[in-house]
């Protein structure tokens, strides 16, 4: 009887060890919407996310990827499910002025808004 328990008993603990390993960080789902100072929507913009504290797994992976996304025609990008922590949003967009910002991010969905500017005006230094 003993015999039949104990190779049920290792492979639950096993099966707990795997488990273990392979639990993940925290993540976020994230929401970036885009919009003009009047606020209507951008479409097409282009959203980019880069996770400031990137770790490669053992398999020489890392643990969250670049991800460059375009927004839809309400002027949202939805990123997939990212570890949480400091991120980089950049959104690119013709006709307006690129956007940068560093966050912090530690929800399980969050969503950033962003209101693009008109380009500035260009001076020429030659007369």
């Amino acid at each position: 009887m003993r015999i039949r328990i104990l190779p049920a008993a290792i492979f639950v603990m096993l099966a707990a060890m795997g488990a273990a390993l392979h639990a993940q960080a925290p993540t976020t789902k994230l929401s970036v919407i885009v919009k003009t100072q009047g606020g209507h929507p951008i479409d097409r913009a282009s959203v980019v996310i880069r996770c400031m504290d990137r770790k490669l797994t053992k398999l020489g992976k890392h643990d969250c990827p670049e991800y460059e996304l375009r927004t839809n025609e309400e002027g949202t990008a939805r990123i997939p499910p990212i570890p949480q922590g400091k991120i980089r949003i950049q959104v690119i967009a013709k006709g307006y002025q690129t956007y940068g910002k560093d966050l912090e991010i530690k929800e399980d969905e969050k969503t950033v808004e962003v209101t693009l500017n008109p380009p500035q005006q260009q001076y020429s230094a030659h007369q």
